[in-house]
């Protein structure tokens, strides 16, 4: 049985090393330029380098997004790039336009090619085109159903890639242009302002000025604002039905984010290599709970047993167990017995902390008394990136996270 590659986001170059570190198997990111998320940071070229040895060291692969819908002046300017990457070796390209798949197999003719969900696949005779094209994997359409899944993967021999967790679009396999219209900013440029989770209400042509809510709340309604997708417990379909990789949304969310999640969907991937049966409901509610304490919204099956009423978040609903993330351990003091940690969140004496290990691990973290660089006590930690200092018994890894739990 082939087990399916694990793909994280990567917003940057520790979001990439978090990660690996927690369980991917390839992650995904994009350049500066070219890549459909504008502010997630993405690397430098020389940061892809550096990420690059990074994953080489432990077997693990990077692809990198070049999924804009290229304009003129784009086209202009990939090839070089594409060269660039080629140069670099990486381990493939992530597009979306047609124009910039074939200048990809044209310049960058070594690196294997995936078709990015914006490209909208939906049934077998377009993945067929693709694999003509010379792509070699395709991440298919949200919207897609199980058996239509299946029906791809038994017709076409290419590599499926499968969402199975992360926000979701409202418009149809991401193309919207709502935010292009309402500050701007095109999406399909890479810069979504996700006005699809703003508040909405009704006004009448010949009444303007009177605002009536379409759902009886004081918040207004949120009718475009989608639910976050959560296929946890269809993986041991999805593997048994060939799926070669399942991806996390997320280039944006926190090192908080990427390490929890890939915690999760490592163990489960894990779990079904073993016991080779359906995960019991203990096991998911177990990993659930976990998932929820990064979840910005409730989880939704999407459309994977077709048309769900459980797709829109129209009521805002608050999701138990949350989390807040308080920083990165950066090392650790053995003849002090302290843990180094650049913060990121407000932490203090007082606040329910544990710390999330490579691995799965949670560990509480009771905190009496934190230390700044230069041994002064410290009431809270405060400063984005400050050098913190607490008291600590044990060695935990690197790029360990530490946590604030918020609600229960």
């Amino acid at each position: 049985m082939r087990v399916p590659e694990l793909v994280m986001p990567a917003g940057s170059l520790e979001k990439m090393k978090t990660a690996l570190i927690f369980g991917a198997d390839a992650v995904y990111l994009g350049g500066k330029e070219f890549s459909l998320r504008a502010y997630a940071g993405n690397l430098t070229l020389h940061e892809i380098a550096e990420g690059l040895k990074f994953a080489r060291e432990r077997q693990r692969r990077v692809y990198i997004t070049v999924n804009v819908l290229a304009r003129n002046r784009d086209i202009e300017r990939l090839p070089a790039y594409l060269e660039q990457l080629a140069e670099l070796g990486v381990d493939g390209l992530i597009v979306s336009d047609p124009g910039v798949l074939r200048l990809a197999t044209r310049y960058a003719p070594g690196l294997p090619i995936t078709v990015s969900t914006q490209a909208s696949v939906c049934n077998y005779e377009t993945a067929a085109f693709y694999r003509e094209l010379g792509a070699r994997r395709l991440v298919l359409a949200r919207e897609l159903s199980l058996p239509e899944i299946e029906e791809i993967k038994q017709k076409v021999d290419i590599e499926l890639e499968v969402f199975v967790h992360g926000a979701m679009c409202v418009s149809y396999s991401g193309r919207c242009l709502l935010s292009h219209y309402m500050t701007g900013r095109g999406a399909n440029q890479g810069e979504c302002a996700h006005p699809c989770r703003y508040s909405y209400t009704l006004m009448e042509e010949k009444r303007p000025g009177q605002y009536y809510p379409i759902e009886e709340d004081e918040k207004g309604s949120y009718i475009l604002n989608s639910r976050d997708l959560c296929l946890l417990e269809y993986l041991p379909q999805l593997i048994e039905m060939g799926v070669d990789a399942f991806k996390v949304e997320g280039r944006m969310k926190s090192p908080l984010y990427v390490a929890s999640v890939a915690s999760v969907y490592r163990q489960a991937i894990e779990n079904y290599q073993t016991q080779r049966s359906h995960f019991s409901m203990e096991q998911l509610s177990e990993w659930r709970q976990e998932l929820c304490k990064t979840a910005t919204r409730p989880f939704t099956n999407g459309f994977v047993e077709g048309e769900s009423p459980w797709l829109q978040d129209i009521d805002k609903e608050e999701v138990l167990g949350r989390s807040e993330f308080c920083g990165v351990v950066k090392g650790w003091n053995q003849a002090l017995e302290r843990m180094e940690i650049e913060q990121r969140g407000n932490f203090g004496p007082g606040d329910t902390l544990e710390l999330i290990l490579p691995g799965g691990q949670v560990l509480p973290c009771p905190l009496e008394v934190l230390y700044d660089e230069e041994d002064n006590i410290l009431d809270r930690a405060r400063h984005a990136r400050q050098r913190v200092f607490l008291p600590l018994a044990r060695s935990v890894p690197e790029y360990s996270i530490l946590r604030k739990v918020i609600s229960r």
